[in-house]
């Protein structure tokens, strides 16, 4: 299930420029899931290709982990105005791509708090849940879903950065296909 490019589930197909879809490899059985596209996924259609993604991407490179071996995707399709934080009621209206998204996947990794809370419906601080491998069920299947920060809150904070290194050196030598 796939939202249509027209899609009018809630508000915020009032002001993006398009739906965006999952980018990388869609038969990986790893997807990373980020809250909302930007002004520059929302032109381009691609999620995590601004400032985060790039640095998403370098650390993934890091690791060993290309784009191309996970699947990418975010809880909400679409950009949220002034890039706020998506509200519950958009990403529920989300929430059956998402899981059609997430269904065929062994591992999840939630990239900041808005996929932790639609995802394991968790609310605190991320500090105290990052890199906890936590099972959940997506479609009637048991996921590993690993919460970390997102890349937008390791710009600043160098420990934010030192948990996302390693929350990607988890996924490699556990998760990645060798």
């Amino acid at each position: 299930m796939i939202p249509d490019k027209d899609c009018t589930g809630c508000p915020l197909c009032e002001a993006r420029t398009q739906v965006v879809m999952p980018d990388g490899n869609r038969n990986s059985t790893v997807a990373l899931v980020g809250e909302a596209p930007g002004e520059r996924e929302d032109i381009t259609g691609r999620p995590f290709i601004g400032r985060s993604g790039k640095l998403l991407e370098k650390i993934m490179n890091e690791a060993g982990i290309e784009r191309s071996d996970v699947l990418i995707t975010n809880t909400v399709k679409c950009r949220p105005p002034n890039n706020r934080d998506p509200t519950k009621e958009e990403m529920d209206a989300c929430r059956p791509f998402l899981e059609y998204e997430l269904s065929s996947r062994k591992v999840v990794v939630g990239l900041g708090r808005s996929a932790c809370r639609t995802l394991v419906g968790y609310e605190g601080k991320m500090a105290d849940i990052v890199n906890t491998e936590i099972k959940i069920n997506i479609g009637g299947t048991e996921i590993t879903f690993i919460p970390t920060y997102h890349p937008a809150a390791c710009i600043y904070n160098n420990n934010s950065k030192a948990e996302l290194r390693r929350t990607m050196a988890i996924l490699k030598s556990r998760y990645m296909e060798r």
